[in-house]
């Protein structure tokens, strides 16, 4: 497992699928960032600076630059799907960006990572875990757990009812991000999903009052909220950590 030097907790947020000026794909992640940002960077919000002080935060802004100037919605200049490209050995010709943040990982070290995307099809805000992988334990089990509640306490539109079908221990599939550095790392890490319409309720209706749809305001509220279960999950995971420092 790759030696982590970072002197606090280390966040990670690579969007995989983004706008740019010209190209449209799924939007809703830099609209998360910009919310999730502006509240860490907020002296006026305690939750921001509670979390400042306690960790690092790195996002990769886009993940895809190539791709999505050229209105690729998963491949890059060369053709990859950048989304199933982190299996190792990365090819370091064919998915030069997922190399790049996958070295730069290694020198930082990583406790946390999401990976956040939309989903053309399920009318939901959820969330992948890494149950899957194969050093997957009861720590981390109990931490994603926690996280889960707190996320659909902070942002109630998040749920677990709706989403992707959960893959066994050992079963993940290593190109994804989540599953690779979970792995890597022996972190908690997830793929976070936003709808491109709308939510929808137990009633099966879409969230009451919404005429626009999911906006790249929800979008950014979304991500606001998203740090205040960020900032409740570092005591477990600052106690993760010092347990494997302990023993190394």
């Amino acid at each position: 497992m790759p030696k982590k030097i970072s002197p606090s907790l280390s966040f990670l947020f690579p969007l995989s699928k983004n706008k740019t000026q010209k190209k449209t794909g799924e939007t809703q992640a830099e609209y998360f960032a910009e919310g999730l940002l502006r509240r860490l960077l907020d002296d006026a919000d305690a939750t921001g600076r509670a979390a400042r002080a306690a960790a690092t935060f790195f996002v990769v802004p886009n993940m895809n630059p190539d791709g999505s100037w050229r209105g690729h919605l998963r491949t890059n200049a060369a053709g990859v799907n950048l989304n199933r490209a982190w299996k190792e050995p990365v090819d370091r010709e064919e998915a030069p960006e997922v190399a790049l943040v996958l070295d730069y990982m290694d020198e930082v070290g990583v406790d946390f990572l999401c990976d956040v995307h939309g989903d053309e099809a399920i009318p939901a805000v959820f969330a992948a875990g890494c149950e899957g992988v194969p050093s997957f334990d009861n720590t981390r089990a109990e931490m994603q757990s926690r996280f889960y509640k707190t996320l659909a306490m902070m942002c109630p539109e998040f749920q677990t009812t709706v989403g992707y079908p959960r893959t066994g221990k050992g079963k993940a599939n290593l190109s994804l991000a989540k599953n690779a550095i979970a792995e890597r790392f022996q972190c908690l890490a997830m793929t976070l999903e936003m709808p491109f319409i709308d939510v929808k309720t137990e009633h099966g209706l879409y969230a009451a009052g919404s005429i626009d749809g999911w906006t790249p305001q929800r979008s950014a509220a979304f991500g606001a909220d998203y740090l205040g279960a960020i900032l409740d999950a570092l005591p477990a995971l600052r106690a993760k950590r010092e347990a494997e420092d302990a023993d190394t």
